[in-house]
């Protein structure tokens, strides 16, 4: 529960830093709730003199919306892979100043060369993970139900009204495409169609379609299933241990949010500075103990406690991530088709 409370307090520590200096340097950065440790953002005002203006968001989409359609101006973000990608379609972010970077060396090769950016142009990797089940394992036995692997728990008529999936149309229908066996990248009218329906047909299952309420929702044990990423997994575990994660048999989505400078950034020195800040292993070593999810810098890896680095949830295996886990791509213009189906799932859920 101190993890919860250190949540809520983040965006008001981060907003006092505007009191100690308003004629100071600033830079603003778009990043997920509780993704950054606050006695990290504290030390870069106090080693650079640069103010930060940090803005939380809690989905690649709402992001979007925020930046684009509302007009929104950061100097750093921290999208999603296909997010990424899409920016870099549409010419909204910049590429980096590589020699401004020197960290990016402490950046392990694996997560180098993505299909969102194979050239290594416009992102710095920060922060990886998977996306999952999260169970009440007390709940679960006494309903009958021996082991939860696959996402096919999510349609089980025994846990009517007592499940939460993610509010987020790539993820939540992602997961309905894999149980189907399809790709979470599917462009394939029917595939989507199967995967909206399964969603419906089930719909009176959910007890409500959250992001990171869901941290604060299974802790209080107020439903026994959730879909969430990792990182959320564990910040539930670390309060209330009875519950467990895993990747569903059938595949899941593996994430990997990267750090970009927008081309409309009003302070790019200073974005630049912030990135190979995070980049350095004392700081990622930080940002990893308090995030929780999967940091990308290998020195700071080797710097974690070794019941981090041997959990499954924080690690997994590579038997895990390279025969099950699949990254989100950019669909283009058939992402009309799908928030149209995802809307259609919602309106059911309502």
């Amino acid at each position: 529960m101190k993890k919860v409370i250190l949540l809520a307090m983040l965006v008001f520590m981060v907003a006092g830093f505007a009191a100690c200096g308003s004629n100071q340097e600033r830079i603003y950065v778009f990043n997920w709730g509780f993704f950054s440790d606050p006695e990290a953002l504290r030390l870069f005002q106090e080693e650079y003199g640069i103010e930060i203006r940090y803005v939380n968001f809690d989905s690649n989409e709402s992001m979007y919306a925020q930046f684009v359609d509302g007009g929104g101006v950061f100097d750093v973000i921290v999208p999603s892979e296909y997010m990424i990608e899409r920016l870099i379609t549409e010419e909204r972010i910049r590429q980096l100043d590589w020699s401004l970077i020197p960290n990016r060396e402490h950046i392990a090769d694996r997560f180098w060369g993505h299909a969102h950016d194979p050239n290594n142009l416009y992102s710095v990797p920060y922060i990886w993970g998977t996306f999952g089940i999260v169970y009440n394992v007390n709940k679960i036995a006494e309903l009958g139900i021996d082991e939860v692997y696959s996402w096919g728990i999510l349609f089980d008529e025994r846990l009517r009204d007592q499940i939460y999936l993610y509010f987020s149309s790539r993820c939540t229908m992602g997961m309905a495409l894999q149980y189907l066996g399809y790709s979470l990248n599917s462009t394939n009218v029917n595939e989507i169609n199967r995967a909206r329906d399964l969603l419906i047909e089930h719909s009176d299952l959910v007890r409500a379609f959250v992001t990171d309420q869901v941290i604060t929702n299974m802790i209080g044990e107020n439903a026994i299933v959730a879909t969430a990423y990792n990182g959320c997994a564990r910040w539930i575990l670390d309060s209330n241990p009875n519950h467990n994660f895993v990747n569903p048999i059938e595949g899941m989505q593996m994430f990997l949010n990267s750090m970009v400078i927008p081309t409309t950034a009003q302070n790019p020195e200073g974005a630049h500075k912030f990135i190979n800040f995070m980049a350095r292993p004392d700081i990622a070593l930080m940002n990893a103990l308090y995030v929780q999810y999967s940091t990308t810098n290998y020195t700071a890896l080797y710097m974690l406690p070794d019941e981090w680095r041997n959990c499954p949830i924080y690690w997994p295996s590579d038997e895990v991530l390279f025969g099950r886990g699949e990254t989100l791509r950019c669909i283009g213009d058939f992402r009309d088709v799908l928030e149209t189906a995802w809307s259609q799932v919602l309106v059911a859920g309502n």
